[in-house]
C-alpha cells in the first residue's frame, strides 16, 4: 500500500463497530429522550433533536471518509498551526460567543446550530501535545514537564474564564498520555493528595483537615523512621486515650500528639531522618495552607450556581431539592425506577414526562437507566470499556511515538468523559455539564469524537509506513 493511497481497507474493524453502535444506541436514545406519545414524530424530523442528531450523525461520517484519504502526515505537519487556530477559537467566543448556561462557549452559526471550540480544543491539543513529545527522546527533565503540561493547561485556562469549568476538566485527561510517556509518579501522588484535600476542604473545617494532616506526616514518620516498637505502640497508645477519655477535645489532644512526635523526631533522630521528617511537617502545612485557600475562595469567590453545583455532589443536604438539587434527585429516580430490566424502549414514565432536564444532553444516561434498566445500563459500559480496551491495544502496536501518544491522548478524553458523565448522573462527581461520548445530543461533541476516532484509525492503517 502507498503512502497516499486510502486506508479503508486497513481500517480496524472493532474501532469502527464500537463506534456505530453507541452512536445509533445514542440516537435512539435521544428519540426516546423527546418522544411524546400524544404527538409522536418520525426518527429523521429535523424539528427534533434525535432528527437533528441523524443529521451529526451523517455529517460527521462524512468528515471520517474524508480523513481517510488524506495523507496521515498532515495531521503531524500542521498540529501546532491547528494547536494556535483552536487557542484564537477560545479567545474569540468570550468576546463574540453566544451564552448558554451562563457560560460563553458557543459560536451560533446559521439554521440554529452552535458550535462549541472547547471540543475543537481537545483534539488539536492532542495533536500538538503528540508532536511535542514524539520529538522527544524522553522527558525526565523538569522543562519538558512543564511545557507539557502548559500546552493542554493554556486551552483549560481559556475555557474556564469562559465560565465552564466542566469542559476545563477534560483536560486533564493528557496526563494519562503523559504518565505513559515517562512522567514522574510523585506528579500525580501530589496530585491525588491536593484533590483529596479540596474535597476534605469543603466538607469539613479547615482545622480539623491540617490536624488530620498534621497527624498522617507523625504516623508516617513513625513508621519509616523509628525501630523501636515501643515508640509505635505509645503513639497508639495515645490516639487511643485521646478518643477513649476527651471526646469533644479528641481533635485538639490529637494534635498535640501529632505535633509533639514530630518534634521529637526532628531533635532525635539523625540529620537525614530530621530532614526528612521535616519536610513532612513543611508538606503537612502547605497542604493545610492549601485547604484554607480552597475553603475561602468556595465561600467568597465562587458565584452562588457554582457552589450550588459542589454542594449537590458533597453536600447535598444544603442543596435545595427544588432548585439547584432537583436534576440530580430526579436523575437517581430514573436511573433506580428502571430496576434490573428497564420499562422498555418509549415506556419510561420520567422519560416521557421530562421530570429530568436536560435529557438528551448532559444525562442522557438516565434514559437508558429508566428504560433498559440494570443490563442496559451494564451493555453500555461494557461497550465503552471495550472501545477503551481496544484504544489502548491500538496505541501499543503503534511504531510512531507520536501516534501512539495520540492514541492515549483520545482514549484518556474518551474515559474522562465517560467517568465524570455517568458518575454526575449518580451523584459520584459534580454536575459539570460534561456529554456522554457519542451519545448525547450535540453536533459539537458528536463530530469531534468522531474526527479524533477517524484520525487515529488513518495513523493505525498506515503504522508501518509513517513517523518512523
Amino acid at each position: 500500500m502507498s503512502r497516499n493511497t486510502s486506508a479503508v481497507g486497513d481500517l480496524d474493524s472493532w474501532t469502527i463497530l464500537l463506534y456505530f453502535g453507541m452512536a445509533v444506541l445514542g440516537w435512539f436514545m435521544i428519540y426516546a429522550a423527546g418522544f411524546d406519545p400524544d404527538q409522536p414524530t418520525g426518527y429523521f424530523d429535523m424539528g427534533t433533536e434525535a432528527g437533528k442528531q441523524a443529521f451529526f450523525i451523517l455529517l460527521s461520517v462524512v468528515f471520517a471518509a474524508a480523513i481517510l484519504f488524506v495523507d496521515p502526515r498532515i495531521f503531524k505537519t500542521f498540529s501546532y498551526i491547528l494547536y494556535g487556530f483552536s487557542i484564537l477559537l477560545l479567545v474569540l467566543v468570550m468576546a463574540y460567543g453566544a451564552a448558554t448556561n451562563g457560560a460563553l462557549s458557543w459560536f451560533t452559526l446559521p439554521g440554529g446550530f452552535k458550535f462549541q471550540p472547547s471540543e475543537f480544543a481537545k483534539l488539536t491539543t492532542c495533536l500538538a501535545l503528540s508532536n511535542y513529545l514524539g520529538s522527544l527522546s524522553h522527558m525526565k527533565d523538569l522543562r519538558t514537564m512543564m511545557v507539557a503540561v502548559g500546552i493542554f493547561m493554556l486551552p483549560a485556562i481559556l475555557v474556564i474564564l469562559q465560565g465552564d469549568p466542566g469542559s476545563a476538566l477534560i483536560f486533564g485527561a493528557f496526563m494519562i498520555p503523559l504518565f505513559r510517556e515517562g512522567m514522574t509518579p510523585v506528579v500525580y501522588i501530589i496530585g491525588l493528595a491536593f484533590i483529596v484535600l479540596f474535597v476534605l476542604g469543603l466538607i469539613y473545617n479547615p482545622l480539623q483537615v491540617l490536624i488530620f494532616v498534621m497527624l498522617l506526616a507523625s504516623l508516617a514518620s513513625m513508621i519509616n523512621f523509628s525501630p523501636q516498637l515501643w515508640w509505635r505502640l505509645s503513639y497508639a497508645g495515645l490516639l487511643l486515650l485521646s478518643m477513649l477519655f476527651f471526646k469533644d477535645y479528641t481533635i485538639y489532644v490529637l494534635a498535640g500528639t501529632g505535633l509533639y512526635l514530630l518534634v521529637t523526631l526532628v531533635v532525635n533522630f539523625s540529620k537525614r531522618k530530621r530532614e526528612l521528617a521535616m519536610l513532612l511537617l513543611v508538606g503537612s502545612l502547605v497542604m493545610s495552607g492549601f485547604t484554607y485557600s480552597i475553603n475561602y475562595l468556595f465561600y467568597n469567590v465562587l458565584e452562588p450556581h457554582q457552589r450550588d453545583r459542589i454542594n449537590v455532589w458533597l453536600m447535598p443536604e444544603k442543596a435545595d431539592p427544588r432548585g439547584s438539587y432537583y436534576n440530580l434527585r430526579q436523575s437517581k429516580l430514573a436511573i433506580g425506577s428502571g430496576g434490573l430490566w428497564g420499562k422498555q424502549f418509549l415506556n419510561g414514565e420520567m422519560t416521557q414526562g421530562n421530570f429530568v432536564p436536560e435529557q438528551h444532553t448532559d444525562f442522557i444516561f438516565t434514559v437508558v437507566g429508566e428504560e433498559q434498566g440494570f443490563i442496559g445500563v451494564s451493555g453500555i459500559i461494557i461497550l465503552y470499556l471495550l472501545l477503551l480496551i481496544h484504544l489502548t491495544m491500538i496505541a501499543e502496536r503503534q511504531r510512531s511515538k507520536f501516534t501512539r501518544i495520540y492514541a492515549y491522548g483520545i482514549a484518556g478524553i474518551l474515559a474522562v468523559h465517560l467517568l465524570v458523565n455517568v458518575g454526575m448522573t449518580m451523584g459520584l462527581m459534580p454536575v459539570i455539564g460534561i456529554p456522554l461520548p457519542l451519545m448525547s445530543y450535540g453536533g459539537s461533541s458528536f463530530l469531534s469524537f468522531t474526527v479524533m476516532i477517524a484520525i487515529l484509525l488513518r495513523f493505525d492503517s498506515q503504522r508501518l509506513l509513517i513517523f518512523r
